[in-house]
């Protein structure tokens, strides 16, 4: 089970750390990523982790400004967000991965989490 967490509302400029907590799986074997889905569009690709730590993709579009991050030792995975924008807003969710590569497919990702909701005002 993946329990996301840490959305909210904040103005553009801002920031938020989104949480995933992993309970029931052992999360370390797993690679974790972040998707979000916008009101009306398709759910997309935000950022990727291996199941170590040591590999990361981040999605082109967002040009370097979130960053995805895991501590196997809380089970936990983040995606930091700085300079959040209106178009950030969206329900983010978090998803595992057995896969022994790293994938920003929807389609590879094995257990979801609930979402999260960012809404960013401007």
């Amino acid at each position: 089970q993946l329990q996301a967490s840490g959305g909210g509302l904040v103005q553009a400029g801002g920031s938020l750390r989104l949480s995933c907590a992993a309970s029931g799986v052992t999360s370390r074997d797993y690679n974790m990523a972040w998707f979000r889905q916008a009101p009306g569009q398709e759910r997309e690709f935000v950022a990727a982790i291996s199941y170590n730590g040591g590999l990361t993709w981040h999605a082109d579009s967002l040009r370097g400004r979130f960053t995805i991050s895991r501590d196997n030792t809380k089970k936990t995975v983040f995606l930091q967000m700085p300079s959040l924008k209106p178009e950030d807003t969206a329900v983010y969710y978090c998803a595992a991965d057995s896969s022994t590569y790293l994938s920003r497919s929807i389609r590879d990702y094995d257990y979801w989490g609930q979402g999260t909701l960012v809404t960013v005002s401007s």
